[in-house]
């Protein structure tokens, strides 16, 4: 049996394989609760044979959604959340609950909340300014992601995951462009740092020794002036040194400026503009090509830059972007990673790892159209996918 497919220790853990569904909203919570349908979206992944399938996206917080829809971590959910937890485990995976704030990625508008960021901006999708937290509004919000964990262990989860990328609100403090503060969270990196450092921790300590902790952590952002992947490497040295996660999974591009640099290949910007509500069409129809950028796509493709931070730390890493096939999954293996993350393949094939097992030559039929992108305002899903 090929590494890839043999069982593997995260943390505490003992997973079937190394290969993770990674969080992908699913757009199937319209009463930011879980329904039938998100169940069998996780149990169907987890019967196609990964180890590990990442529900996304649990806010910490009603304020922390990328729209109204969305999963909140609260008392209310973990029913919801137990029955899909258990629809995983009759399959034999393991489930993980990604937790995090949106910042300014929320929409403030749908949230009737404000969104936040680390320095005062337009908020795209809630038209209107954000809100900058003082030191006691972040340490509400690290509470929250304490408080998130705290439930995702009440719910049945065997791992979180704490969102430090895509300018989401960690993220958008790493960012020397959105970050402008003058305190302690802004300015010198160190400073930057703090809010990701601090939910990881807390996160952690709420989460206690028998779940694993991991964090999402952008590469570079893909924007000028933004998080560079120098900085990043400082961070995740700093997360390493810290002890408070079982592994990084290391991503790319930024969901408020840059999104196409995390998945690459077509950008269905047709699609994903009518998709969007007035008045958000309106500015995508006058920027969509700017906002959605078209990156070569090609195997693996956040490689080169995971390759930097495989040589610089010690603790494990799982790597992300286009891990389509059982060759590419061999192939981080032998470059030192421990574990890949699969998206959009397992939209198109959710049985993909069980047929690697059968034939590992198999292919994979995701075309990277990306026309799944636009749908996760209707319920996502791989559009050329039949049954």
């Amino acid at each position: 049996m090929s590494d890839v497919l043999a069982p593997a220790r995260l943390g505490p853990l003992t997973l079937r394989n190394r290969v993770l569904k990674a969080a992908t909203f699913e757009g199937r919570t319209p009463d930011a609760l879980v329904t039938d349908e998100l169940v069998e979206f996780h149990r169907e992944v987890a019967a196609g044979g990964v180890a590990m399938t990442t529900v996304a996206y649990c806010a910490v917080a009603p304020g922390g959604r990328t729209d109204a829809q969305q999963i909140w971590m609260r008392p209310e959910a973990v029913p919801g959340l137990r029955r899909l937890t258990d629809a995983v485990h009759a399959e034999g995976a393991a489930v993980s609950a990604q937790l995090g704030h949106a910042g300014p990625v929320a929409n403030a508008r749908s949230n009737r909340a404000p969104a936040l960021a680390p320095s005062r901006m337009f908020n795209p999708l809630g038209m209107r300014f954000t809100k900058v937290p003082d030191a006691l509004a972040i340490a509400e919000v690290v509470e929250a992601h304490a408080r998130a964990a705290r439930l995702a262990r009440e719910s049945g989860f065997d791992a979180v995951e704490v969102h430090l990328g895509h300018n989401y609100l960690a993220s958008a403090f790493l960012s020397p462009l959105l970050n402008r503060r003058r305190d302690d969270y802004g300015g010198a990196l160190v400073n930057r740092a703090r809010v990701a450092r601090e939910l990881v921790r807390a996160v952690r300590d709420a989460a206690g020794d028998d779940m694993a902790v991991t964090a999402k952590l952008t590469m570079e952002d893909g924007v000028r002036g933004g998080f560079s992947i120098e900085e990043s490497l400082r961070v995740a040295r700093w997360l390493q040194d810290d002890g408070a996660v079982d592994a990084i999974e290391l991503t790319a591009g930024s969901s408020l400026l840059n999104p196409m640099a995390i998945f690459r290949g077509d950008a269905p910007r047709r699609n994903f503009a009518r998709a969007l509500p007035i008045p958000v069409r309106w500015g995508f129809q006058l920027v969509g090509g700017k906002f959605l950028r078209e990156y070569p796509y090609r195997p693996a493709y956040l490689l080169d830059k995971a390759r930097r931070f495989r040589a610089e730390l010690t603790m494990p890493l799982i790597l992300l972007g286009g891990i389509t096939d059982l060759a590419g999954a061999e192939q981080a293996r032998t470059e030192g990673f421990d574990f890949v993350a699969m998206g959009r393949a397992l939209l198109r094939e959710p049985d993909l790892v069980r047929r690697w097992q059968s034939d590992r030559a198999t292919p994979s039929l995701c075309t990277h159209c990306n026309e799944c992108v636009p749908t996760i305002y209707s319920k996502t899903r791989c559009v050329l996918r039949t049954s």
